[in-house]
C-alpha cells in the first residue's frame, strides 16, 4: 500500500465524507488488505447500552459494514457533545484529547495494515480544542482525501479556502473527489475542475454523479424532523421517502410517481386524500399502496376505512402539531445520513465510488505518507 493512513476530509457539512469513507474502505478490502476504521473527532453519537459510553454514529455505521467490535477509545476516541467545548475552554489542562487519538493510532497501526480515518464537518471543526480536521492529520501522518461538491466557481472557492488549512499544517493532500455533480454537468464540471486541480498540482480522483437514492430519507427521520407522535406502523418507519405530496393537491398530475410517497394532509382530509390516491393507484393497475407514510396535522380522528388501508398497505401514520406548509418545510431541509437502518445506500455508495473513483493511488508503489 502506497498510504498507511488516510484521512477523509470534505470542504463542508454533508458533502459526502461517509460516501466516500465507505467506497475507499471497500476498496482497500477488496484487495485483500486488513483495513482499519476511525472517527478521531465526533460531534453525532448515541450511547450504546453494551459499551455504557457515547460512540459516533458514523463509527456505529462502520462497525456494522466491517463488522468490527466497538472499542470507542479506538474507534471514535474524542466526542463533542452538547457543552464539551465550554468545559475545555474553561480548563483546557483537564482533557487529554491530543493522547486520546494517539492511543487510537497506535492501536489502529498495530492491528491493521492501512487505517481510514473519518473527519467532522469542514476543515476548521475541531479547532477550538487545538484539533481541527488538519492538525489531526498531521498528527496522524495520514495524507487526506478531500471531498468536495460538484459545481465550479463555488467548488473551486470552496476547495482554495479548505486545501489552505492543510497546507498551512504541511498536510499532504493525495487527491481530490468532486461527489454529488449533476450527470448532465459531469463533463463541464471534469473540465474546469481537473484545470484547477492541474494547475496547483493535485489529482482528481474522481467525479461521484448525484444518486437520489442517497438523499432519501426515512420515515424515522421524517418523524424526528416534524417531532411527531407515531399512531400507526411503528414497524415500518424504515420506509423510504422519495417525494412529498400534500393532500390538497393530490390528483392524477400530483402523483406521477406511484411509489415511496410521502402525504402530508390534515386530518380531516385524510380519508378524502387516502380515496383519490387508492382510485388513481387501481386505475394504474397498481394494486400496492404509492404510500411509504402519512403525517397528518391538526386534531381528530382516523376513521375506520383509513385505519383498515393504512394497515393493510403497512403504512406508518404520524401526527405532528406542525401545520401542512410547516411539515413540508421541515422535511425538505433534512439533511440525510447513511446509517444502519440503510444497507442500500451502503451497497449504493461503494459502487458509486468503484465505477467513478480512481483508487488506482492506494496501491502505486511510492513512499508512505
Amino acid at each position: 500500500m502506497n498510504y498507511k493512513k488516510i484521512y477523509v476530509a470534505a470542504t463542508s457539512q454533508h458533502i459526502g465524507k461517509t460516501t466516500s469513507t465507505l467506497g475507499l474502505i471497500h476498496a482497500i478490502r477488496a484487495q485483500n488488505v486488513n483495513v482499519g476504521y476511525c472517527k478521531p473527532v465526533g460531534q453525532e453519537f448515541i450511547e450504546l447500552q453494551e459499551i455504557g459510553l457515547p460512540v459516533d454514529k458514523d463509527t456505529v455505521l462502520f462497525a456494522s459494514f466491517m463488522d468490527f467490535k466497538i472499542k470507542p477509545e479506538i474507534h471514535s476516541p474524542i466526542i463533542l457533545g452538547k457543552g464539551a467545548t465550554a468545559k475545555y475552554l474553561d480548563n483546557p489542562s483537564a482533557f487529554n484529547y491530543p493522547d486520546r487519538i494517539d492511543f487510537a493510532a497506535k492501536i489502529l497501526d498495530d492491528q491493521h495494515e492501512v487505517t481510514v480515518y473519518e473527519g467532522t464537518g469542514h476543515p476548521g471543526v475541531g479547532a477550538v480544542i487545538n484539533l481541527s480536521n488538519a492538525a489531526v492529520a498531521k498528527r496522524l501522518g495520514a495524507g487526506v482525501v478531500m471531498v468536495a461538491k460538484g459545481g465550479i466557481g463555488n467548488t473551486i472557492d470552496k476547495l482554495h479556502q479548505s486545501l489552505a488549512v492543510f497546507r498551512e499544517q504541511g498536510v499532504p493532500v493525495i487527491g481530490v473527489i468532486i461527489n454529488k455533480v449533476r450527470p448532465e454537468k459531469m463533463d463541464k464540471i471534469r473540465h474546469y475542475i481537473g484545470n484547477y486541480l492541474d494547475s496547483i498540482g493535485l489529482p482528481l480522483l474522481g467525479l461521484i454523479p448525484y444518486d437520489k437514492t442517497l438523499s432519501n430519507p426515512l420515515m424515522i427521520t421524517i418523524k424526528d424532523a416534524v417531532n411527531g407522535e407515531v399512531l400507526m406502523n411503528e414497524m415500518y418507519l424504515d420506509n423510504q421517502v422519495e417525494h412529498i405530496v400534500a393532500g390538497s393537491l393530490v390528483d392524477k398530475q400530483e402523483l406521477k410517481r406511484m411509489d415511496n410517497l410521502l402525504l402530508v394532509v390534515s386530518i380531516t382530509r385524510l380519508s378524502e386524500a387516502i380515496e383519490k390516491i387508492h382510485t388513481i393507484a387501481q386505475r394504474a393497475g397498481h394494486d400496492k399502496s404509492p404510500l411509504s407514510g402519512i403525517i397528518v396535522t391538526n386534531i381528530g380522528e382516523v376513521g375506520e376505512d383509513c385505519k383498515k388501508y393504512i394497515t393493510k398497505h403497512k403504512i406508518p401514520l404520524i401526527r405532528t402539531s406542525l401545520d401542512t406548509y410547516g411539515s413540508v418545510v421541515k422535511i425538505s431541509r433534512i439533511e440525510v445520513k447513511i446509517n444502519t437502518r440503510t444497507p442500500w445506500k451502503v451497497k449504493r455508495a461503494t459502487d458509486l465510488i468503484r465505477k467513478h473513483v480512481d483508487v488506482s493511488f492506494l496501491f502505486q508503489d511510492k513512499t508512505k505518507a
